[in-house]
């Protein structure tokens, strides 16, 4: 089966647009959605209904629990935080319904999934080797897919070795038959590892490989529409400068 697995959409209308329709030529059957789906962004309802029709699974982020009202404001950042308000001011009560039916964390077959980690499906951030290590500690799954970072990343623990990892580019392949896996496919509407390109991964669970992909999709347009709407200017810059 090929899955194109996305994350981190944050209510970029834009770029999942973009990607859905590169997904639809990618020969991918599936798409998996590991959370946050709306937060940051200025059209958190298209987003929310793409998913739920293109998506065979979503989790829930933690931007997603914000805005249903699970997580504390307090919790985040000012700008998130204002986001987030700001969301649940406007969001469809269908589109929260969705949201709120969402988890942090599942697994489908052999792979584990997580908007955060493995340890904190919802807060953690696996940004480094250590972390991946202390995550294939606790992981029952050889492969497992997380978010939340926005960085497109690989660890790798093979017998008697530790965890090893680095950063993706657009088109990296990675065979996976061996050892262990956390993979990270970036994010699709807010990217900040300096390519403002909307972020995927396609993943062969048959050949067991992922390729790492890029996507162009509208950039000015969705920093204007986060303009429109009053969101604080640091959310269009970042996706000017995929940082």
């Amino acid at each position: 089966m090929r899955v194109a697995v996305l994350s981190d959409i944050h209510g970029n209308r834009h770029a999942l647009e973009a990607v859905l329709d590169e997904v639809a030529t990618s020969g991918a059957t599936d798409v998996w959605c590991l959370g946050d789906v709306v937060g940051y962004g200025a059209d958190p309802d298209p987003c929310v209904a793409l998913v739920a029709d293109r998506a065979a699974l979503c989790l829930a982020g933690n931007h997603d629990l914000a805005v249903t009202g699970d997580l504390p404001l307090d919790d985040f950042s000012r700008g998130a935080a204002l986001a987030a308000r700001w969301t649940q001011e406007v969001i469809a009560p269908e589109s929260l319904d969705f949201l709120g039916s969402l988890t942090t964390h599942g697994a489908a077959g052999p792979i584990g999934l997580y908007h955060g980690s493995p340890r904190d499906p919802v807060w953690e951030y696996v940004t480094n080797a250590l972390l991946a290590e202390l995550c294939f500690d606790v992981l029952t799954q050889r492969v497992a897919l997380v978010g939340h970072s926005h960085i497109a990343l690989s660890f790798v623990r093979t017998e008697g070795h530790p965890a090893t990892g680095e950063k993706r580019r657009a088109g990296d392949h990675m065979d996976l038959a061996e050892g262990e896996w956390l993979l990270n496919p970036g994010s699709v509407g807010q990217p900040r590892d300096g390519d403002p390109r909307a972020a995927w991964l396609l993943l062969d669970t048959d050949a067991w490989r992922a390729e790492w992909k890029r996507t162009a999709y509208d950039i000015a347009g969705a920093a204007a529409a986060i303009r429109h709407a009053r969101l604080p200017e640091s959310l269009a810059q970042r996706l000017e400068n995929g940082k």
